[in-house]
């Protein structure tokens, strides 16, 4: 008689006692396609919840600021006050994600985090609207950044949780929609409430509210009965870390992320106070022109990253299109240096859209093409987080440094310079990366590292 077959063993880490528990997709991983229920409402408190985060980022905060500090110095305490609170944002998002992994509660592992999180949310954007000064809003928007990571964190790893392989790049993209499409409803939700503090701040944290409970609802999330063995302390610090000299491509790519994002948060964090101070325009235009701008920037996004992720399948090549896409946004902020009236700024909006669209679906491929280990998929994209979030934190302090240099916190000509040349340097370093993508005899498609020559 012949032996059975071996059942094959799960990934992820054992527990104390018990059986394989994942890390990454619970104890057994998904096996049936996620319900249309559970991919529209997690696609709807994504959208809910980018809204809420992003309207203060993109217009919000800069209006609280200003009325606040009133002359030139509210750009650089605007920026200082995003860069504070992005360190928040840096610990919480992978730590709080982390921590979800290992939480026991009849309600599962991650419903619990998402549920509260949204209450402190709202409580935290209360506490920006009603800020009488700029210690408040500090405070306010780090424990913002706290809470809503917290929603975020967990709401990311339920993708894998819930949603099989077959079907996960689908329901992935919804992530980078979301957020672009959320920067374009931030913008029209500061246009309309731009007087109103309160309504500015609080009523995107609500409706962010309503649809992550929605999800929480919805959301078959999986309670587990045995803690995972994650090492204490130290294996939680290391689990955030990948050697980029055991595995190279992945660093390159890592700053590369880290350098293109850095640039594009020296754009969106400052553009409103340029649209006021250089171009000329009331409290009112510069919000009306920015959120057409926003709808401008995103439209060519859409439209260039299906045709910028399709035509590298075809040529089977992803640096030459992350490279170019980089070299276009540094030719955008060069060109917003010397702009001076609003169809320019919109002509630029559209460039830098364009090029954005096609690295957001490139280099997202190329990402995931040079993870070290696929089985460790989660905590590497959680090591890549890092790249999306430090440069928020840095961006206020670049930015008011640019912004100082031979003039008086307006030096925006060095600002979008500044921008361009770091754009660039992110283009460079993909040069290294060695990883080449190969068609087989059957049509699919292999990556391997390439030998230096």
């Amino acid at each position: 008689m012949s032996n059975p077959p071996r059942r094959p063993k799960p990934t992820g880490q054992r527990a104390s006692s018990g059986p394989y528990v994942s890390l990454v997709t619970g104890p057994s991983g998904p096996t049936e396609r996620a319900s249309k229920r559970v991919v529209t409402t997690m696609a709807l408190a994504q959208f809910g919840l980018f809204v809420a985060l992003l309207a203060p980022v993109t217009v919000s905060l800069a209006l609280k600021t200003q009325q606040l500090v009133p002359g030139d110095q509210a750009a650089v305490v605007n920026g200082n006050v995003l860069s504070i609170a992005a360190l928040f944002a840096l610990v919480a998002n992978p730590v709080i994600g982390r921590l979800s992994d290992i939480t026991l509660s009849r309600f599962g592992r991650r419903r619990p985090w998402m549920f509260l999180g949204a209450i402190g949310f709202v409580a935290s954007l209360t506490i920006v609207a009603f800020a009488p000064n700029v210690p408040v809003l500090i405070a306010g928007w780090c424990l913002a950044q706290l809470t809503g990571n917290a929603i975020l964190g967990p709401l990311l790893a339920t993708i894998a949780d819930q949603v099989p392989p077959e079907q996960r790049g689908s329901v992935s993209a919804n992530v980078g929609v979301m957020q672009n499409v959320g920067i374009l409803a931030a913008a029209f939700v500061a246009s309309w409430f731009v007087t109103d503090m309160l309504l500015l701040f609080v009523a995107p944290a609500v409706f962010a509210l309503i649809t992550v409970w929605l999800y929480c609802f919805v959301l078959p999330d999986r309670a587990i009965t045995t803690r995972p063995d994650v090492g204490g302390w130290k294996g939680l610090l290391f689990t955030f870390w990948v050697n980029p000299l055991k595995h190279p491509d992945f660093g390159w790519v890592w700053l590369s992320r880290f350098l293109l994002t850095l640039a594009s948060f020296l754009f969106v964090a400052f553009r409103l106070f340029f649209l006021q101070e250089e171009v000329g325009l009331s409290q009112q235009g510069a919000v009306d022109t920015l959120t057409m701008g926003v709808l401008i920037y995103t439209i060519a996004l859409v439209i260039t990253a299906k045709l910028g992720g399709w035509l590298s399948d075809r040529m089977l090549n992803r640096k030459v299109f992350v490279i170019g896409s980089t070299a276009v946004f540094a030719l955008g902020l060069v060109l917003l240096a010397h702009t001076t009236t609003v169809p320019m700024f919109y002509v630029v909006e559209a460039i830098m859209g364009a090029a954005y669209g096609v690295y957001v679906a490139v280099d997202t491929a190329l990402v995931v093409d040079v993870l070290p280990n696929p089985d460790d998929a989660a905590k590497d994209l959680g090591v890549l987080n890092i790249a999306n979030a430090l440069p928020q934190s840095l961006a206020g302090a670049v930015g008011a440094f640019l912004l100082g240099l031979g003039a008086v916190g307006n030096n925006y000509t060095a600002l979008f310079w500044g921008a361009g040349v770091i754009a660039v340097l992110g283009a460079l370093t993909i040069l290294p990366v060695r990883h080449r993508m190969t068609r087989n005899a059957d049509g699919t498609i292999t990556g391997s590292i390439a030998t230096r020559g």
